[in-house]
């Protein structure tokens, strides 16, 4: 009864809030990183200069994650601190139309991203705090659902954007223009989060150091994210598959190689959108362990698939698909199982620890996928990462074998 009841209450105002707010930043941000390569390259910037811009974002962002969930822990009211962050990526996402060169856009992108990484575990941290432990893989399936959807938004609203003002303006003049337009989402993104979420009271732990914070994580949670971590090193960013997508095709279908690896990408990202919600619907109902040992399986099941694949539009649209049912399952269930794991003391610190160290998996994975496929082969890349997706999902089902939904309504009920 009590479960029935908690099932019929567990989209309410915040959880709404948290999700809108989530699709305006995501398609914010997203429609600005979509043509900032097309940007730099009128700007005569080298090829390099994108990377350089990503990796130091990123980094920045993964080293704000930790902090930021640490922040979020000692303050009383997390909601002035995740806006400020929303804020930041809003308008410098607006600030790269004034850039002149790509130092002054890897500048604004820094801060951008530092905001990103303040606002994401203060963002999950009200998300756990918003709905009962039993229902938190739908709500978190939502949330992501919703940030998918922001992601596949921007960019296609950016083209439009670009495609409408070419024949008004030269490139340049309109890249600047949609950038001042992609700023507007970020911005509703802080609104919507100040007048929709009505964040609980809680006690600050005023006393905690970063350090004590990351001590007082208990030891479950940090056999899980050893778990998450093994896998995360070799979990590359899945837009490698448009790459080997286009090498493949290029063999029978060179004129429209490209222009069929992003349509095939354009599905990845639709059942990553779509199956987020279900994958949390199923979670809360027969528990998160099995979908997320299952989705480090289905990952090693790609990239096997990678390792033996021929220039066949089904068999790539099938890795595609899978693709894109990992990352639905991945990035829902590893929130919502932190926040089973983790004390409400320390929860906003779990999240920061969880983000940090899914940061430096994409950062490793990426590199050495990227290493293993231009001094060997692409299918030595994708076995180093089969082997680490197979490791990691052996570490999870040995870190979980105790049932999280249960250990997370239990310490919900010794806080209260």
């Amino acid at each position: 009864m009590v479960e029935t009841e908690a099932r019929n209450r567990w989209i309410n105002r915040d959880v709404m809030g948290l999700a809108l707010n989530r699709f305006l930043s995501d398609m914010g941000h997203e429609a600005g990183t979509s043509i900032l390569p097309l940007f730099l390259t009128g700007m005569g910037a080298p090829p390099f200069a994108l990377g350089v811009i990503e990796a130091v974002s990123d980094a920045l962002s993964s080293f704000t994650k930790l902090s930021g969930g640490w922040l979020g822990d000692r303050v009383a009211r997390r909601l002035p601190w995740a806006t400020l962050g929303y804020v930041l990526t809003g308008v410098t996402t607006g600030l790269y139309a004034l850039a002149d060169t790509w130092p002054a856009i890897l500048a604004a992108r820094a801060v951008g991203w530092a905001g990103r990484g303040l606002r994401s575990p203060l963002h999950d941290a009200m998300l756990a705090d918003a709905v009962p432990p039993e229902v938190r893989g739908r709500a978190f399936g939502l949330d992501e659902a919703a940030d998918t959807a922001g992601a596949v938004a921007g960019p296609l609203v950016a083209l439009a954007f670009v495609a409408a003002l070419s024949d008004l303006r030269p490139a340049p003049a309109s890249y600047r223009l949609v950038f001042w337009l992609a700023a507007v989402p970020g911005l509703l993104a802080a609104i919507a989060l100040v007048s929709l979420v009505r964040e609980k009271d809680r006690v600050a732990a005023d006393g905690l150091t970063l350090r004590g914070s990351l001590e007082a994580l208990p030891l479950p949670f940090r056999r899980y994210l050893v778990g998450v971590g093994i896998f995360g090193a070799g979990d590359f960013s899945h837009t490698l598959l448009i790459l080997r997508a286009t090498q493949l095709l290029s063999a029978t279908q060179p004129d429209r190689a490209g222009e069929i690896a992003i349509q095939l990408y354009t599905l990845h990202n639709v059942l990553y959108a779509a199956g987020s919600y279900p994958v949390g619907v199923l979670a809360d109902r027969f528990g998160k362990r099995g979908p997320l040992v299952g989705a480090y399986i289905l990952a090693a099941v790609m990239n096997l698939l990678l390792i033996v694949a021929f220039p066949s539009i089904l068999l790539l649209g099938v890795i595609f698909a899978i693709g894109g049912t990992v990352y639905a399952s991945q990035q829902s269930l590893e929130r919502a199982i932190a926040a089973d794991l983790v004390p409400v003391a320390v929860r906003s610190t779990g999240f920061g620890a969880l983000a940090t160290v899914n940061g430096i998996g994409d950062f490793v994975s990426s590199l050495v996928v990227g290493a293993l496929w231009t001094a060997f082969s692409p299918a030595a890349g994708f076995a180093f990462s089969l082997a680490l997706s197979i490791a990691g999902a052996i570490a999870i089902a040995l870190a979980l074998r105790s049932r999280t939904d249960r250990q997370g309504q239990h310490q919900e009920q010794m806080s209260e």
